[in-house]
């Protein structure tokens, strides 16, 4: 693997964002990120550091102490757009990317890039993602699958595929966003994020690698590249289960999973959990309802009343009643005790596979795109 990967080189021994210094010097570098910041007017608040590592030359950089504490106590993002005086989501394009290059400085452990660019492709991509994820909105059928039928066509082997002549960008766009055509489709929210995730990138590759797009195109258009084989083409995951994120830190863009912790209903389909994706703000989406993302607390909260909804239907087959869920999410929002009983219960660190013991729906890791940068691109495209 390249040894400059975007994330292949998370390390969780410091956190912020690090970038190979100008061979024979460190000036140029420094210079270059100052100025970067400036441009977010973010330039008084990261500190700037040289690591040697066994690439070379290493220009670490990351918040400043004092600002850690202020804007991101316990590396806690969920408030951060308020201290820099956004709103929870906001629209424009300058304050979101500000929240994502704050929350990397931010971060944990440290994201290695191959180059400012490259970082700052990593930026656009997640702004593109987020927004994207917030005008995402899906029929509410866990187990259906349906796309429009003018821009995609099914084959059982190969899955959902471009019909020849459409645009990779206009068929995600209209497959997730009712907009473009007036109706919401019905697939799951896992492959809804798959499709926030794979439109976020091919707008960057249509403005800054038009070459990555064109495979990209093609490939569309002869097999779907889903579930593991996507994890493992376009993203990665940072975090794990032996050193967990923080559970409130959050980039906006990250994709994570929230786990359902009870046993009998998480054997519903389409309950064992839920895929989102960070808006930003505090926010996560709801792809059902995008006009009410979740906060961490009412994702919560939703996710442990599944346990009330699920029944038994005439076939024997479990079942879910969401009525049933809105209301013991209703009376669980209007008792404080209650309330308090049900999140100290969920926001845990989740247990192991297969356990169903103590543990939350917080997850322990989150997941990235891979590095699409012109000159350093990740991405290796596999054959069908």
């Amino acid at each position: 693997m390249n040894a400059y990967a975007a994330h292949a080189a998370l390390e969780l021994r410091e956190g912020g964002i690090q970038l190979p210094c100008e061979p024979g010097t460190d000036a140029p570098t420094q210079r270059q990120l100052a100025q970067w910041l400036a441009s977010y007017q973010l330039e008084n608040i990261a500190q700037t550091f040289i690591v040697p590592t066994a690439q070379g030359l290493q220009c670490a950089l990351s918040l400043r102490q004092e600002q850690q504490a202020a804007w991101m106590p316990q590396h806690n993002t969920l408030s951060l757009h308020q201290h820099l005086a956004h709103e929870g989501l906001s629209s424009d394009v300058m304050a979101l990317e500000r929240e994502i290059v704050v929350a990397l400085l931010g971060s944990p452990l440290r994201f290695s890039f191959a180059s400012l660019e490259a970082l700052r492709s990593h930026v656009r991509v997640r702004r593109h993602m987020t927004l994207a994820a917030r005008k995402t909105a899906l029929a509410f059928k866990t187990e259906a699958a349906e796309r429009p039928e003018d821009l995609w066509q099914y084959d059982e082997e190969s899955g959902f595929t471009l019909k020849p002549g459409c645009c990779l960008i206009d068929a995600l766009i209209a497959a997730t966003q009712p907009e473009a055509t007036g109706k919401l489709y019905d697939f799951s929210c896992y492959r809804a994020t798959e499709y926030v995730i794979l439109l976020g990138i091919a707008q960057e590759l249509r403005a800054h690698h038009p070459d990555m797009l064109a495979q990209l195109q093609a490939i569309n258009e002869v097999h779907a590249i889903r579930s593991g084989q996507f994890h493992d083409v376009y993203l990665v995951e940072y975090g794990s289960m032996a050193q967990p994120l923080p559970a409130r830190y959050y980039v906006p863009g990250d994709r994570l999973w929230f786990r359902n912790p009870d046993e009998r209903s998480s054997d519903v389909m389409g309950y064992e959990g839920s895929w989102v994706i960070y808006l930003g703000g505090g926010f996560f989406s709801n792809f059902w309802k995008r006009d009410q993302p979740f906060t961490l607390e009412s994702k919560a909260i939703e996710i442990y009343h599944w346990r009330d909804g699920v029944h038994t239907d005439a076939q024997g087959q479990l079942q879910m009643d969401e009525s049933v869920v809105e209301q013991r999410v209703a009376q669980t929002l209007a008792d404080p005790q209650a309330l308090q009983q049900v999140l100290s219960r969920m926001l845990r660190m989740r247990d192991a596979k297969g356990v169903y013991d103590e543990g939350g729906c917080l997850d322990t890791t989150r997941e990235c795109p891979r590095s699409v940068s012109r000159d350093h691109c990740e991405l290796v495209l596999p054959s069908f």
